[in-house]
């Protein structure tokens, strides 16, 4: 080994708390820098790759058949800003399917599926379905295409009913078709490929059909340029024939908003973290050298030069810094697993893992930083004069913080106090080295604080709206936790005399029934699986989040839940038209409300339907037991009750978000490591400090200055600091919450209401501003044992 080598390891062994330090810095920094950029190209290349590759439409648009034909839709496409376009092609509203006699229940196999409800299908034809040019190319996953007139390729393959058959069942004759593939539209025009002949089948049973374009724009980047664009193409249509206007950017939302999601609050712990890095590692190399100003004067009289010093000092820093950065690739490429899940096939996505380029670009650049960072101080200590070097001593000048004794000295305080008070003052720029470390842990202690708070206030929508009961009531043999998609293929409730029953239970304080009407929305992604629940009762007491407006009141009125206005662009005022067996129904939107699903709700009163002549089937009824009721007592009171009407009472079971958790735990794990890093930072800081000063405990020692006093001293230096630090970090931290809360919030198309965003009360406000000083302390604390167990006489033999 040579000469330098030596040095360099001995530097290293000699300082490992500071190893330990910058290694555990670069690996926070690198674990959060890897995951939020590895997140964003996984996430945003497949899709756009795919977009790309299969010619998506900016916009697809559908028509009302009765108020446009389809030589007027095909007159859309010269609107202004349109640069491509095709169509029209005939589509279908959502239609009810249930299964064929060839399809078996997964849950019990060889038990037949036959007419129970499958999801709706949005059917369509092309001239050429397994085309490779014009707009939205479909894709084949599995199977083949449709051949014949009675088969048909389904977006969505049911395994236990895979090469089976579907039937309308709602239409005349009851038609069947053979499911011979999978296949998608990349923004979800429709979830039924049928030929042409098969679509001609389809309608002459009695299905309405209306006509779809689809469209390419000059300017689509925003949802506000594609608004304005389906402005346009509203004026080139006949007036009212325009029922909807799907984006691609709510399809892009949908796919990828989950995962990219992590991103926002993954890039704030990575520029913490970074911060962090570059600001330990200039503290941790400029005490080395400023602690090592012999040693650096013994190493140039043995003909080091002033390059090979520096060399030497910033090796001494890169060495943990790798350690660290590799650490940090793997724990970031580790963490991906779960944020990402099972990647998108429709997307093109092969697997969970991380581009190789991240797992390249982050440590390489990450070492850069930490390299230029040590270089800084270590430059210092190569052009240091060997004379120099050897004879200066380290304690700071004597009549350096002079004033800020004296003025401590005056206070009602114990004299170790005092003086560790006045300490910071003799070197104030070692003084704000640590107060920045600690301003940053507080940042971080803030930031994540505010962002739990918010996860477990998302979580606890969950128990508002249709979710809020003690107790639920379903049909009789229906799985827990299981929900009837409606329709008369699925179990179903008998509303009027369930609500009866209940009210005659003892015990019940409130009771509402709800469904899923069997209804789809029209001119929304087929793919998004839009639902129409019908309510009965009163919902008053399930303190439904509204975000804007009000509940429905009148006949013809509904509320929508965000996801769906975000999907669509619809604010309270508009029409939103629902269809059912081919019937349609045009509501009011009165309300928008927040909920946790991932599925666009239109929710209205089942009278509303009754009155239009649609069903509503009310699968489930929720119940609010009085004060100090038991739900088992209450249960077995109801059963008599139910029991004729084919219903059963069971608790309500509510299952955790499993990506807010995994959210949860990664801040808890970013946060921890933050807090730890800032802690260690300090740490480091008050061991240099303690070290130089020896001379001075021994004085104090010898003058009877007990080991506790020692401690107090040593802690009290570092507590202004860290109160100052924390009153500063927590306003950051806040602000810092609320843009990356709202980034998130937009990442997945939501609104998030006041009761989510509204974190910081007072009685987590209180403990924050105290933060500052806790991780202040928590690093000084070691120091403090090790300055109070140190020996008078070595301590006045140091120097």
């Amino acid at each position: 080994m040579s000469a330098l080598g030596k040095v360099v390891r001995s530097g290293v062994g000699r300082r490992r708390v500071q190893s330990f330090v910058m290694a555990m810095t670069t690996f926070a920094a690198v674990t959060s820098s890897v995951l939020s950029l590895g997140l964003l190209a996984v996430v945003q290349a497949p899709f756009e790759h795919a977009f790309k590759a299969r010619n998506g439409a900016h916009l697809s648009v559908q028509f009302d058949s009765s108020k446009a034909t389809a030589a007027q839709a095909a007159a859309t496409a010269h609107a202004a800003g349109v640069t491509e376009a095709s169509g029209p092609y005939p589509v279908t509203a959502a239609l009810d399917t249930t299964y064929g006699t060839d399809c078996t229940w997964s849950f019990a196999p060889g038990q037949p599926l036959a007419g129970r409800g499958n999801e709706p299908v949005v059917a369509t034809t092309r001239p050429d379905l397994a085309a490779t040019s014009g707009l939205d190319q479909l894709a084949l996953v599995q199977g083949r295409w449709p051949t014949a007139p009675n088969e048909i390729v389904l977006s969505t393959w049911d395994h236990h009913c895979a090469g089976g058959s579907v039937v309308f069942a709602t239409l005349p004759g009851t038609p069947s078709f053979k499911v011979v593939g999978q296949a998608n539209s990349l923004t979800g025009t429709a979830t039924g490929f049928l030929t042409a002949d098969g679509f001609a089948r389809l309608t002459a049973t009695g299905a309405r059909t209306d006509e779809q374009m689809l469209y390419r724009f000059a300017k689509s980047g925003t949802d506000a340029d594609l608004a304005t664009d389906r402005q346009a193409i509203a004026a080139a249509a006949p007036a009212g024939s325009v029922e909807s206007g799907q984006s691609y950017l709510a399809v892009e939302k949908q796919a990828v908003g989950s995962a990219k999601s992590f991103v926002p609050f993954l890039v704030v712990f990575g520029v913490l973290g970074l911060f962090l890095s570059v600001l330990i590692i200039a503290i941790v190399v400029s005490g080395a050298v400023v602690s090592g100003i012999r040693r650096i004067g013994i190493l140039k009289s043995l003909g080091f030069t002033p390059w090979q010093v520096a060399r030497a000092y910033a090796a001494q820093a890169l060495i943990p810094a790798t350690i660290g950065v590799l650490g940090g690739t793997l724990a970031g490429n580790l963490l991906a697993v779960p944020v990402l899940g099972k990647a998108s096939k429709d997307l093109g996505a092969a697997g969970t893992g991380l581009p190789v380029w991240v797992s390249l670009l982050v440590p390489i650049g990450t070492l850069v930083i930490v390299g230029v960072t040590a270089l800084v101080p270590a430059l210092r200590a190569g052009r240091m004069p060997a004379v120099q070097t050897l004879v200066v001593g380290r304690a700071p000048k004597a009549r350096r913080g002079q004033a800020a004794q004296r003025l401590a000295s005056r206070l009602p305080l114990p004299r170790p106090m005092s003086l560790g008070l006045a300490q910071p003052f003799a070197k104030p720029a070692r003084a704000a080295l640590v107060g920045a470390a600690v301003l940053f842990g507080a940042v971080s202690v803030t930031f994540a604080m505010g962002l739990e708070t918010a996860f477990t206030k998302y979580t606890d929508t969950d128990t508002t709206g249709l979710n809020a009961a003690s107790m639920i009531v379903v049909p009789a043999g229906m799985p827990t936790g299981f929900h009837s998609s409606g329709g008369p293929a699925n179990p179903h409730l008998d509303s009027t005399g369930v609500a009866a029953a209940l009210a005659s239970v003892p015990g019940t304080k409130a009771a509402f029934g709800w469904g899923t009407s069997g209804a789809t929305v029209i001119g929304t992604s087929p793919g998004d699986y839009t639902i129409v629940d019908t309510t009965t009762g009163d919902l008053s007491w399930s303190e439904l989040g509204l975000l804007d407006g009000r509940f429905y009141q009148n006949p013809g009125e509904a509320v929508i839940n965000d996801h769906l206005a975000s999907a669509t662009g619809m604010h309270v005022g508009d029409t939103v038209t629902v269809t059912q067996d081919d019937k349609r129904l045009p509501l009011r939107i009165v309300g928008i409300d927040f909920d946790a699903s991932s599925t666009g709700v239109v929710l209205t009163d089942s009278a509303t339907f009754a009155a239009a002549g649609l069903s509503t089937y009310i699968t489930q009824f929720n119940v609010e037991l009085a004060d100090n009721v038991s739900g088992s007592n209450w249960s077995a009171s109801a059963a008599p009750a139910l029991t004729p009407l084919h219903a059963a009472a069971t608790a309500n079971i509510r299952y955790p978000n499993a990506t807010v958790l995994t959210m949860a735990a990664l801040v808890a794990t970013l946060t921890l490591m933050m807090i730890a890093v800032a802690a260690l930072g300090v740490l480091n800081t008050v061991v240099q400090d303690t070290r130089e000063r020896i001379h001075d405990l021994g004085i104090f020692k010898a003058l009877g200055m007990t080991p506790r006093q020692t401690i107090a001293m040593v802690l009290t230096s570092v507590s202004l600091i860290g109160l100052i630090a924390g009153l500063i970090g927590v306003p950051i931290g806040m602000a810092v919450e609320k843009v990356t809360l709202s980034r998130m919030g937009s990442a997945i198309g939501r609104n998030l209401p006041p009761s989510v965003t509204h974190t910081y009360t007072a009685g987590i406000l209180l403990p924050l501003l105290a933060g500052g000083i806790a991780i202040a302390l928590l690093g000084a604390l070691l120091p403090a044992g090790w300055a109070a167990r140190s020996r008078t006489a070595t301590a006045l033999r140091t120097e």
